[in-house]
């Protein structure tokens, strides 16, 4: 298995080990699970696939297209799916999607099958559909597994387990990655329902890609825009390890970075903590720092997770990008991505929140002024630095008013 990824050098540099350790794994012709998976999500860069229990390989074939399924949902967004579609085929994924009853009162079955230059599925119960591809295949085939625009009544229904379409069946079955792409409504957006619906998923590792901020269909701003599609693009191409026009060749020395092979998770921008579906807790902080920190390591060759919180910045290249809003959400991303090297924690993360969320817009009142009652938010830099599992290396960020002595 060593020969197949390029000798010991290689097989050292794709773990991030000593040699110490690659002896060791010899000797006692043992590999740790974690570093097995590891493995197995780099093999088809070198032509094969890798069992991460048996670690049996299989030849691969080289030319074969990343399968993507891509779920597209009833919102006013969906005809942004026609334009998604056009550019992932750009580069080179095979597509096969899935539309809801109400995505067809946007766009057409005909105009997505001519895109993609396959069949589109809609009813679970069709019996030919059923024949040529069920639902249980079409989940099982794809490598990843694309919900855009996600609308918060389908987001509801696959955060509580709900399977009553086909849409929603795959993804109760699906084994694969679930990026989630939602576009509605900014009070749709940041109703308590919708943000407890979005934790449940993100605890479950589904990946949110947005929403943005700005204008919306509804004529309304705020927080709600479908993703920009460039962006939505990147991130699944980072996550299949795609690399248009080359191959990575982990092997030539001449290509080698500073940070080659180094795990680095990253914290950024603030956290906003709410108090009702239009206002928050938060602070000024841009971002900046921490997206900056992130750019210069993936410059350097590390492999980077980025966490931030709400901000105006476009993605560094090269960088994973988890997208949170609260405290309680940084937290439990950063428990996910404890695996790393160094933790840089760079994010204005909110020290307290309300202790009630209140369901319903807080009325002015010239005769009553509303009282908060706070409570702390996690303290994400203590408790990754107290962590049993905690990387060698924690840096930490404070914003102060006052510098002490």
């Amino acid at each position: 298995m060593i020969n197949a990824f390029g000798g010991a050098d290689n097989f050292q540099k794709l773990l991030g080990v000593g040699p110490s350790a690659i002896s060791n794994y010899k000797s006692r012709k043992h590999l740790p699970l974690n570093q097995a998976k590891r493995l197995s999500k780099i093999a088809p860069q070198f032509g094969f696939s890798l069992d991460p229990h048996s670690l049996q390989i299989s030849t691969s074939d080289k030319n074969k297209k990343p399968e993507i399924l891509l779920i597209i949902t009833g919102g006013i967004a969906a005809y942004k799916a026609l334009e998604l579609i056009r550019r992932l085929r750009d580069f080179e994924f095979s597509i096969t999607v899935v539309m809801t009853e109400a995505a067809k009162n946007f766009i057409t079955p005909l105009s997505v099958s001519a895109l993609t230059g396959n069949k589109v599925y809609s009813n679970l119960f069709d019996l030919t559909d059923e024949q040529e591809m069920g639902h249980i295949q079409l989940a099982r085939k794809a490598e990843l597994i694309l919900i855009a625009p996600a609308t918060a009544n389908f987001i509801g229904k696959i955060a509580h387990g709900l399977a009553d379409d086909l849409a929603s069946t795959i993804c109760l079955v699906a084994d694969a990655p679930i990026f989630v792409a939602p576009a509605m409504n900014p009070h749709m957006w940041s109703n308590i329902a919708t943000q407890e619906n979005c934790t449940t998923l993100l605890n479950r590792a589904v990946r949110f890609l947005g929403p943005d901020n700005g204008n919306t269909a509804c004529g309304e701003i705020g927080s709600g825009r479908f993703a920009d599609i460039s962006f939505i693009v990147s991130e699944i191409q980072k996550t299949l390890h795609i690399k248009l026009n080359e191959k990575i060749r982990i092997s030539d020395k001449s290509q080698q970075k500073p940070l080659d092979g180094i795990r680095i998770l990253i914290t950024a921008g603030p956290t906003y903590e709410p108090v009702d579906p239009v206002r928050f807790i938060g602070n000024r902080s841009s971002g900046k720092q921490g997206y900056a920190i992130a750019d210069a390591c993936a410059a350097a060759g590390a492999s980077v997770c980025l966490i931030s919180g709400p901000v105006n910045l476009e993605a560094p290249k090269d960088v994973r990008l988890i997208l949170v809003d609260t405290a309680e959400q940084m937290k439990r991303a950063c428990e996910k991505e404890l695996e790393v090297d160094c933790v840089v924690c760079a994010a204005a993360v909110s020290d307290w929140r309300p202790l009630q969320v209140e369901k319903r817009k807080i009325k002015k009142s010239n005769k009553k002024i509303p009282q908060l009652v706070l409570t702390e938010t996690p303290d994400i830099l203590s408790w990754v630095g107290y962590h049993k599992s905690r990387p060698r290396l924690v840096i930490g960020f404070a914003a102060e008013t006052k510098i002490s002595k």
